[in-house]
């Protein structure tokens, strides 16, 4: 089966990290994966829906499902920095795949009331708050310095694509064969990320001594990314904008019925757009060769997601708000994956987990306050008014981000000379 994966995604371009057969096996399981994951978010809140008939407790659900990725991810890159991360995949996917094969048994059978899907989807969001650092830090244990702005920018697109085809794939399963269907896939797909971990080659690398306390190791790890300017500066950009405008879609469904007196398919529309323009991105930096000038691109992100929203706010031309979200999707990823690749290629491989962690922090963590700061907002000055705010707000955070841009020049180039490109043993 590992030969199989390898074989279907075969580099047919010139994409740097596809050169790295470990990369290759990594991309092929987790684009499997990704999708059953998005699959079964859909399942789950369609059936708490259909259970309940309240949207209150669909959003006690989806608060409880990604405030463990905020509480979690600090615990997660302790793991990632202490032990084997490949052995910690494993772990996770197994750990996945019970998960997956409970919520089908009690769909098939007839049990999945409130209670039994909360804690399932409870335990799953634990579950995602425990493998997103780990599985960032991994991605540098599988390519070469050269393939890893490529590597991370690919890991962006196949997330934004499974973002776009899962939930599309799980609405038509639930109508045509049942929710239960949705666990069966995502089931089997974790099957295929297990073979793909078993199958890597990978070197030895040097964990951190288990003598320290695990609560030590946090502190050294937040002292450091506090006393480091450029990684400061870009996990504190990154919060913002993930903050303030990387949650509307909390708010799309007022605009697709208020704005444009649509349905759901205006608002399918709507996020369509948006994942369209994140998987352009992810393209763009996979194809771009080298980070100079990434952290350029970082600083003018969060002003064209500002500017693209405020447009978005106000407009009651459904081609321009599409226009709008699109560029608000490209904006947004571009940000997110070219601080990653930034940071990666900086920060000190011993405290590399953990550093990732407040990155998760700041990028996926936000999504549950996020969602309750615009929610709030919109209920007492408009959902139009909130989004435009954010924007405004983000265009000031890009303006004061320009002026550390020299630091954190000198600091990538730091970061190269000092870790100079090793060819892993698998590369070829």
């Amino acid at each position: 089966m590992a030969k199989t994966l390898i074989r279907w995604f075969k580099p047919s371009m010139d994409l740097p990290a596809f050169r790295s057969r470990n990369y290759r096996l990594y991309f092929a399981g987790q684009s499997l994966s990704m999708t059953g994951s998005f699959m079964t978010q859909v399942a789950i809140l369609w059936l708490i829906y259909k259970a309940t008939d309240s949207a209150l407790l669909l959003g006690i659900s989806g608060f409880l499902g990604q405030l463990p990725v905020f509480l979690l991810a600090p615990v997660s890159g302790i793991l990632a920095d202490r032990y084997n991360r490949k052995h910690l995949m494993i772990l996770l996917q197994v750990l996945g795949i019970s998960i997956s094969i409970a919520l089908m048994i009690v769909s098939f059978l007839g049990w999945a009331n409130f209670w039994v899907l909360l804690s399932l989807g409870t335990l799953s969001g634990v579950l995602k708050g425990l493998d997103v650092p780990i599985r960032h830090a991994f991605v540098t244990d599988i390519v070469n310095r050269e393939e890893m702005n490529s590597a991370i920018s690919l890991n962006y697109a196949f997330l934004n694509t499974a973002r776009l085809l899962g939930p599309a794939m799980g609405g038509i399963a639930i109508a045509k064969v049942g929710a239960g269907f949705c666990f069966l896939y995502d089931s089997v797909s974790y099957i295929a990320v297990l073979v793909a971990l078993f199958a890597m080659q990978i070197a030895p690398r040097k964990v951190e001594s288990h003598g320290k306390h695990p609560w030590h190791n946090l502190k050294e790890g937040f002292k450091y990314a506090y006393a480091v300017l450029p990684i400061r500066t870009l996990l504190l950009l990154l919060a913002l904008a993930s903050l303030l405008n990387m949650s509307y879609a909390t708010l799309l469904p007022i605009f697709s019925v208020e704005v444009f007196q649509g349905d759901a398919a205006t608002m399918g529309f709507l996020t369509a757009a948006s994942a369209l323009g994140a998987v352009f991105a992810c393209l763009y930096l996979s194809f771009r060769k080298g980070i100079q000038g990434l952290h350029k691109l970082i600083a003018f992100c969060p002003a064209s997601l500002g500017v693209a929203m405020i447009i978005f706010s106000y407009s009651h031309m459904f081609w321009l708000s599409v226009a709008a979200l699109t560029l608000v999707g490209f904006s947004s990823t571009l940000q997110v994956a070219a601080s990653n690749t930034v940071i990666q290629h900086g920060v000190e491989e011993s405290k590399r987990g953990r550093v990732m962690s407040f990155y998760t922090m700041c990028f996926m963590g936000m999504s549950p306050f996020g969602n309750l700061i615009l929610g709030s907002s919109a209920h007492a000055i408009g959902a139009q008014n909130t989004l435009a705010i954010g924007g405004m707000v983000c265009i000031v955070g890009s303006l004061l981000f320009v002026k550390f841009l020299p630091a954190i020049a000198q600091w990538v180039q730091v970061g190269l000379q000092s870790h100079p490109s090793v060819p892993s043993q698998s590369a070829q």
